[in-house]
Parts: C-alpha cells; sequence; structure tokens
C-alpha cells in the first residue's frame, strides 16, 4: 500500500511532489536485518489518523506495523481495517489497558479528539506502552498534570507529532536565529490567517465546543506557540489575551442578517460554508456512513447555535529571556497563511507565507479551490502562493534567505516528521534544528492557548507560572 500524507480536506494542498532538500530530510542507518518491527496501536481512526496508518503501511512498514484499533464506533475502525489487510482486533477506549497487554503493544498512536488526549496518555504509559500523541497535548492544565506525572513516574516515553517544526520554512528562521545574524531577539509578531475554506471546518466539527478542544488557542494555536518557543529557545512566562466569536455562530450570523441556515452540510445545496460528506469518499466512509453509531455529525452548520470557541483572537507574551510575542488568529480570512516578523538587536527576518491566495464559487455557488493553490500557477500576480524568508541588518539591503523544498503537506513537514517519528532511533547523527519534540514541548506550547483562555475570563494578564501544570517549563522538573 503507498503512503498518502493526510490533509484536511478543506486545508490548502501540498501542491506537486517536490525532490526533497538534503539540508532538511534527515539520514537513517538501515533497518537491522533481524529487528523485529515495533507493535503499534492507533487509539482514535478519525480523520487525521490517516498519516499514521499510511506511514505503518507504506514508507515505514519495515519498522513498525499496527497490532490494533482502538475506538469507540466500528464503522471508522472498518473504514482503517479494509486498508491496512483486514482482520485487526478492535477495541474500545474502556479496554485500553486490556488491549496493550492482549496485543503486546509497544506504542499507541493518540488521535483521538483533543480533550482524550491526557487520559489516553497516562493510561497508556502507566499499562507498559509508549505514546506518540497528536497535537495538542492536551486542553488542559489538570491534563497537563496527568501526563507529566505519569512520565515522571513510569519513565515511558512521548512524541509530539509538531510537524511544522519540520516544515522547512520554519526550520530556516530557526537557523537565522540561531545563527546569531539579527542579533539577540527583542521581539516577535506572528499573523496566522484561516481562510473560511479551512477555517470555517473548525466551527463544523467537535472543535467548536471548547470542552472538546480547549479552543483554537489550544487546538491550532499550540503548532504556532511550539514554533516561537521552539525558535527562541526559550520558554513563556506571562500571557495576556482578548479576543471572541465574532464571525461564526448563530449570533453573528443574525447580526449580518444571513437569515435561515441549513442544518448541516450534507445536502445543503448551493452554500459556500457548508461541507458535502458525500463529496468526499472518506469523509463520507469515516463520517456520515458511520454517524448512526454514535450520532456525530462531521458537517454541522458554523452558524449553526452551540459554538464556544473563538474566531479572532490577539496575545501578548511574555518570554523568561527578555523577548515578547504578539499574535493573531482569524478564521474567517478570504485567504490563508501566515506573517512572521522578528526583530533582533542586529537587524530583523521576515517570512511570509501564502499557502492560498484566494477562494472562488463554483456555478453553483460552492467554495472551490483557485487556481493559485497549485504553485505551478502564477495566476494571482498580487498574493501568488509563496514562501520567502527576508533578512535585513542594520545599515543594509534586504536579501532573500534560501529555503530548500520539503515533502507532502503542511509546508513540507509531515513525511519528514513521519520519519523521525518512526525511524528516530536509526538516525545517523544529531539534528542541529533540534526538530523532534517531547511531552515537555508540548507542555510548554499548550501552556500559552492555557493560560490565554484564562485571561480571556479574567480580562487580566496571567502569569504560566500559576497554571499549576506539574512541571517547571524552563527545567522540566516536576513541580
Amino acid at each position: 500500500m503507498s503512503s498518502p500524507i493526510d490533509q484536511n480536506p478543506t486545508a490548502p494542498p501540498a501542491g506537486p511532489p517536490k525532490t526533497p532538500s538534503a539540508q532538511v530530510v534527515p539520514q537513517f542507518e538501515a533497518v537491522p536485518a533481524d529487528r523485529p518491527r515495533r507493535r503499534y496501536a492507533v487509539v482514535g481512526t478519525g480523520h487525521r489518523a490517516g498519516m499514521y496508518i499510511g506511514a505503518l503501511t507504506g514508507e515505514h512498514a519495515d519498522v513498525g506495523r499496527i497490532v490494533a484499533w482502538c475506538d469507540p464506533n466500528p464503522a471508522r475502525i472498518g473504514y482503517y481495517d479494509q486498508q491496512a489487510g483486514p482482520g485487526l482486533p478492535a477495541y474500545t477506549p474502556g479496554d485500553l489497558e486490556r488491549m496493550i497487554q492482549e496485543q503486546a503493544v509497544e506504542t499507541v498512536i493518540v488521535t483521538s479528539p483533543d480533550v482524550h488526549h491526557a487520559g489516553l496518555v497516562d493510561r497508556a504509559l502507566r499499562a507498559g506502552a509508549d505514546a506518540v500523541v497528536e497535537k495538542p497535548l492536551t486542553t488542559t492544565a489538570e491534563g497537563c498534570r496527568l501526563i507529566t506525572d505519569a512520565v515522571a513516574e513510569t519513565g515511558r516515553d512521548v512524541v509530539m507529532t509538531f510537524n511544522y517544526r519540520y516544515a522547512p520554512r520554519n526550520s530556516s528562521l530557526r537557523e537565522v536565529i540561531a545563527s546569531g545574524r539579527i542579533g539577540t531577539v527583542t521581539s516577535i509578531h506572528f499573523e496566522w490567517v484561516l481562510d473560511t475554506l479551512h477555517g470555517a471546518d473548525y466551527f463544523r466539527r467537535w472543535h467548536r465546543d471548547k470542552a472538546n478542544s480547549g479552543g483554537l488557542l489550544v487546538h491550532k494555536s499550540s503548532h504556532h506557540f511550539d514554533l516561537v518557543n521552539w525558535w527562541l529557545g526559550d520558554v513563556p512566562q506571562r500571557v495576556y489575551a482578548t479576543g471572541g466569536l465574532r464571525f461564526y455562530g448563530d449570533q453573528a450570523a443574525q447580526q449580518r442578517g444571513l437569515g435561515e441556515r441549513p442544518d448541516r452540510g450534507t445536502g445543503a445545496g448551493n452554500d459556500p460554508f457548508s461541507l458535502d460528506l458525500r463529496e468526499d469518499p472518506r469523509l463520507k466512509a469515516l463520517y456520515l456512513d458511520a454517524e448512526h453509531h454514535d450520532g456525530y455529525r462531521r458537517d454541522v452548520d458554523p452558524f449553526a447555535p452551540g459554538v464556544s470557541i473563538e474566531d479572532n483572537m490577539s496575545l501578548l507574551v511574555e518570554y523568561a529571556g527578555g523577548a515578547s510575542l504578539t499574535y493573531s488568529l482569524n478564521a474567517h480570512s478570504p485567504w490563508e497563511g501566515y506573517r512572521v516578523t522578528v526583530n533582533g538587536t542586529r537587524g530583523r527576518a521576515e517570512l511570509d507565507v501564502v499557502e492560498r491566495s484566494h477562494i472562488d464559487l463554483d456555478e453553483q455557488g460552492r467554495a472551490v479551490l483557485d487556481p493559485s493553490a497549485t504553485p505551478d500557477d502564477a495566476s494571482d500576480d498580487l498574493r501568488p502562493q509563496r514562501d520567502r524568508l527576508l533578512v535585513q541588518t542594520h545599515w543594509a539591503r534586504a536579501e532573500e534567505y534560501p529555503i530548500p523544498d520539503g515533502i507532502g503537506g503542511h509546508g513540507g513537514g509531515d513525511a519528514i516528521l513521519l520519519k523521525d517519528v518512526f525511524r528516530r532511533d536509526l538516525r545517523i547523527g544529531d539534528d542541529p534544528l533540534g526538530r523532534a519534540a517531547g511531552h515537555l514541548d508540548g507542555v510548554r506550547a499548550v501552556a500559552v492557548g492555557i493560560a490565554a483562555n484564562r485571561s480571556l475570563t479574567s480580562r487580566l494578564p496571567v502569569d504560566v507560572a500559576d497554571l499549576g501544570l506539574g512541571v517547571d517549563l524552563a527545567t522540566g522538573k516536576s513541580v
């Protein structure tokens, strides 16, 4: 079976294959002939699990194999079981420990809804397995304590899959900062915009309930906060946040006079904010054909009642080393991408990323991918898809810093990440970029979002040390 790189169907596509640069792809030793394959179980068989399942049934089948499924929905398990060579044993989350024992599971891959991450990781570690965890690590301070205590008490390993670290555009910025070319960093501004094709999707799914996801400041922004922590080699100390639900949800829809909305996307007809699950065979199989088991609907109208997460957020973050971060996230932009500016004592670096320049509507009024989503198409001269990193020191002209090619989705980082996840013990030499992430990196990332959520409620700055995360972010020692 081939190894597809999973991509959210509403996110900007990866574009045509490229030849990856040796600068960003780690080198690994050959697999010893007598080495047994590592035994994995997938816990949570939704859409995102496909990336890991594709890897273990494709490129990385020589180093690992899936030996069990764990999910409350048998239809979703059945979809992946057919791909993996049908007949693997299936368990529900309540039987996690029994699964690990009966199937001699060495590592669980946790791709469940975010709210369940902490409990599943804690139980897996205590049952004798290691864990690979999709971001975010968890959604609450209590979840952080649960995981950090389990790691300290069991000595088991937790791998965080921060794939954006592996995107060459982001690792190139780390190189610039680490080189000292712009001096000591004094401040960073980070603006991320999700377009209405991708951004609306967080308001259709389980993510729309903050109890499930921690809101975008935890679920989505943990990617971004991890990047800043990693770029700086520092830890967040204090957070102040403001924001709200200003575009999606039923109240915003009423205020703008959108009128009557469809109950769900499937069958809604010509609506640019609707997702029809019948149009994507994978989504149809995983969700539409599976909802009679648990009632979960993947295509709720983003303007329906029940949204408790924000769609506009702004943060000010103070770092222990003295730098500050200003951050903003907007989930209803007409284009998608991000801008990062890093100010230092010797100059400035600027990273501009356009992942999708605009969204067109077809003749029926449905949202379609625009031609500029293909890198070889230059149809949008004003906002072409591109990654550009500029570096300018004092009393000098700006220079463009070369960004090497990656592989696959998430800025070319997904496939490189998977190599590190499944072959890290075979890596030749250390990674000078330090891209591999563990549970402490996961705590450091969600710490910003958890503090921001508290600040949104209190309207006051929040000290990270007061969150009670169970670990000192700088030293990694239990507290």
